[in-house]
């Protein structure tokens, strides 16, 4: 069992930047592939990027490649998510998932069974 809180969402500018940053507490930290994942009004829960416990891999949608950048410290059982150049677009709600799967990096939402309570993000235009 892991318990994930995020932080760090807001109110920005078209092409502002913020950080999320999601703590996890419970079980080892590096037991988990980590997640981010958004869901904005009246969308279905998508995928945005995700990790593996080693950071040895790592995949974004493609819709944040090149702006969002995804980053753990084992150290802190912390993970981040640089998200630079924001679009209206990315106004959402978003939420840090983790799941066991630790060699890979799911992008469904039922991979996860481990999820924080999400930060609302809101890009202004």
């Amino acid at each position: 069992q892991v318990q994930l809180v995020e932080s760090g969402g807001g109110m920005v500018q078209a092409g502002g930047s913020l950080r999320l940053s999601c703590v996890a507490s419970g079980r080892t930290f590096t037991s988990y592939t980590m997640a981010w994942f958004r869901q904005a009004p009246g969308k279905e829960r998508e995928f945005v990027t995700g990790i593996t416990w080693n950071s040895g891999s790592i995949t974004y949608a493609d819709s944040v490649k090149g702006r969002f950048t995804i980053a753990r410290d084992n150290a802190k059982n912390t993970v981040y998510l640089q998200m630079n150049s924001l679009k209206p677009e990315d106004t959402a709600v978003y939420y840090c998932a983790a799941t066991a799967q630790r060699f890979r990096v799911a992008s469904t939402p039922s991979d996860y069974p481990y999820w924080g309570q999400g930060t609302q993000v809101t890009v202004s235009s």
